[in-house]
């Protein structure tokens, strides 16, 4: 408890009593208005009950995420966005008069424990992170589209129809009095509140627009009764109770067959509740300018909606102005959010008698003021936020959310949503690179000979650098580049594939690729695929006849590629060249000066060695020995006479080879760490130590500086 006593200190008390009790009052107009949208239509008769089972879900859900959430200061309430789906639900409940009622709380109640108690598991299990990525055109067109039901709901709460047949009649004088004033109030309340933004003018507004609509309505002659039969003014229909709206008696009024009817919108429900905590919480972070710990927040919130569903009341989330409020004013203290929660708890207490003051027209305005808002945020603001295409979208979602219904638009916005990521994704080329053998060479030593072939059919040898995610968008375009090389004049004996960059693939590249597969070996050219994944090769194996598999060469890296690429263009080269006699004579004037100067360096270095045979430390090495020492050996330098070694790094992949004159030493790899030099066969070394080098420099120097001239050759 020793938190809850730091936030209730003397110096935070001030700020958050005003803060709390002005978000209160906010909370507690805009809620009536929400219930009265919620138990409209067939529900009307229990709106006051239903008014009772929002507020007493507001007071339990702001208590629990005040004292639980880690945001201090933290403001909740229902969110608009849940809103049409509740009313939804009631709208569509297969059941009459107080079994309609009934049964509409128990889903509603069940909608809100269900929620709340799969949100506490996500926080509980650190889950957070995986509902929290929704696409922000989706998002923005959801609460756009929301914003804009409740709008139209609004309306035709205040008795306005808006069909197109029936436009003329909005104009008429009894029709107009009853929804004009709700929209200028709504309008006029949104701009004040965006003009100054000031908590107080809520409440007060409510205050003076009750009291001006009383005033209006004596000066008209009519009656308090009068005015409620018109359906000018609230009908209280609780008998001075608000809650509880339902006692155990009730419970057996509930029609269950209806009731598993609402399954869908139950599931719609969730998923809609869950969007309004992540934006909600997504919103917040961006006002505060800080990072919320999102599994507390789930479970805080989650608890909050177990306790209001228990009691009948609904799924709650923050509410990101009252809660950045908070902060705005210095009381980002636990008791603000417990304050609000007692004013709105105080309502409870007052029973119903007071809603019967409250014009339906106010209503109809604070719900009018609540979707202008959510279309702005919505709408209006991602129009200077998104490109196009993405705000195409957006106002797609918001258009089918408000003609065909909720599910329809969120799910026409995901879809569109996963075309339009497709499509750019298939815009993306998936070729990093290209290149040919003669801008690479593999890290093998090659004798002259096989030098003077790469250097002449290097060319034969393409490679491409494949990077991204390879899907059917981008497969397709990435085979018919890699045929139109096939049916070249320059066709090449070899290509690469080299995979290191692509991070996944879907069936379709599978495919795709294993027909490009069969047309490579249809054409006679050998594909080797380097740093291919397990997947991509066990799908390739299913989707490819075996003989065509059986030629595809698998290599764990580029090198390795290039090594057998080089292999095969020496191979196909040896098999011309054994049909067509002047190929050799050819091959022996291209490589003449290439193996001149490969002669006189092997002259060199035997001449080198036998000059320093006195000082030099002869050693064999067995295959997969290393040939490197320590420091502590001594040793200056190594040179290797006969055999062959690779330079490896920590990881086995080769970074040079060795061959005869070589100079053998202890070396790093690029990513610092020590690489080793290991002998593929037998080998024999000489090696000169440091100290002697030393004495060599002091009493020999001609035959040192000979001995730097071929080492730094």
């Amino acid at each position: 408890m020793g938190y809850l006593r730091e936030d209730f200190r003397w110096a935070t008390m001030i700020p958050a009593l005003s803060v709390g009790s002005t978000s209160g009052l906010g909370l507690l107009v805009s809620h009536v208005a929400f219930a009265t949208l919620i138990f409209s239509g067939p529900l009307a008769p229990y709106a006051s009950q239903g008014i009772g089972l929002v507020l007493f879900g507001c007071f339990a859900g702001c208590l629990i995420v005040a004292l639980a959430g880690g945001y201090r200061g933290a403001i909740a309430g229902l969110s608009p966005a849940l809103v049409i789906v509740m009313a939804y639900v009631g709208a569509t409940m297969d059941a009459e008069g107080h079994a309609r009622f009934v049964t509409t709380v128990a889903a509603l109640a069940i909608g809100a424990a269900g929620t709340g108690a799969f949100c506490v598991l996500v926080g509980r299990f650190g889950l957070a992170n995986l509902v929290r990525f929704i696409p922000f055109p989706v998002a923005g067109g959801f609460v756009a589209g929301i914003g804009a039901a409740v709008c139209l709901a609004a309306m035709s709460m205040m008795g306005a129809e808006l069909h197109w047949s029936r436009m003329p009649l909005l104009f008429e004088p009894a029709v107009l009095a009853r929804w004009l004033p709700g929209v200028l109030f709504g309008v006029g309340l949104y701009f004040a509140m965006k003009r100054w933004r000031n908590p107080l003018i809520l409440p007060l507004s409510v205050v003076l627009a009750v009291a001006g609509y009383h005033v209006a309505i004596a000066v008209s002659g009519m009656s308090g009764s009068e005015a409620r039969e018109a359906g000018l003014l609230f009908t209280g229909t609780a008998e001075g109770r608000l809650w509880p709206a339902i006692g155990p008696a009730d419970l057996a009024s509930i029609d269950w067959a209806a009731l598993s009817g609402q399954l869908t919108n139950l599931l719609v429900l969730v998923l809609v509740a869950l969007i309004c905590v992540v934006m909600s919480l997504a919103g917040l972070e961006v006002a505060l300018g800080e990072d919320l710990d999102w599994d507390r927040e789930f479970r805080a919130a989650g608890a909050g909606s177990v306790v209001a569903g228990l009691g009948g009341g609904t799924f709650l989330c923050m509410i990101v102005p009252a809660s950045f409020r908070s902060r705005l004013f210095g009381a980002s203290t636990r008791l603000t959010g417990v304050v609000c929660a007692l004013v709105i708890g105080a309502a409870l207490v007052f029973g119903d008698g007071p809603l019967e003051l409250v014009p339906v027209s106010l209503i109809g305005g604070i719900l009018v003021f609540a979707g202008i808002g959510m279309i702005e945020e919505g709408l209006v603001r991602s129009y200077r936020r998104l490109p196009w295409p993405e705000y195409g979208i957006l106002v797609l979602i918001v258009v089918v959310i408000n003609v065909l219904g909720l599910i329809e638009g969120v799910a026409t916005g995901m879809l569109a949503t996963l075309a339009f990521f497709a499509l750019r994704l298939a815009r993306v080329d998936p070729v990093a690179g290209r290149f040919t053998g003669l801008e690479r060479r593999s890290k093998r030593v090659r004798t002259p000979p096989e030098r003077a072939i790469l250097l002449e059919r290097g060319e034969r040898v393409h490679g491409y650098r494949l990077r991204g995610y390879l899907f059917f968008g981008s497969a397709w375009p990435l085979t018919d580049r890699l045929k139109q090389s096939l049916a070249d004049a320059s066709a090449p004996t070899c290509l690469i594939l080299d995979l290191k960059g692509v991070s996944g693939f879907d069936f379709s590249a599978v495919s795709v690729l294993g027909r490009f597969l069969q047309s490579a070996s249809g054409s006679g050219v050998r594909v080797v695929l380097s740093a291919s994944s397990e997947a991509l090769r066990d799908g390739l194996a299913r989707n490819v006849p075996a003989s065509v598999f059986e030629e595809l060469v698998l290599e764990p890296n580029e090198d390795r590629a290039l090594e057998r690429a080089e292999d095969l263009v020496i191979e196909a080269w040896s098999t011309e060249a054994e049909s067509e006699d002047e190929h050799r004579p050819s091959l022996l004037m291209r490589s003449a000066d290439e193996l001149e100067r490969y002669l006189d360096r092997q002259v060199a270095f035997e001449e080198l060695t036998e000059e320093l045979a006195p000082w030099l430390d002869e050693r064999t090495h067995g295959t997969g020995e290393s040939l490197t020492e320590t420091e502590s050996s001594g040793v200056g330098v190594r040179l290797l006479v006969a055999g062959r070694a690779t330079v490896r790094d920590a990881a086995g992949n080769r970074l040079e080879e060795c061959g005869p004159g070589d100079a053998v030493r202890p070396r790093a790899a690029q990513d610092g760490k020590p690489a080793s030099v290991v002998a593929d066969e037998p080998c024999r070394t000489v090696s000169l130590r440091r100290d002697t080098w030393r004495w060599l420099e002091e009493h020999e120097a001609p035959l040192a500086l000979k001995l730097y001239r071929y080492l730094f050759a």
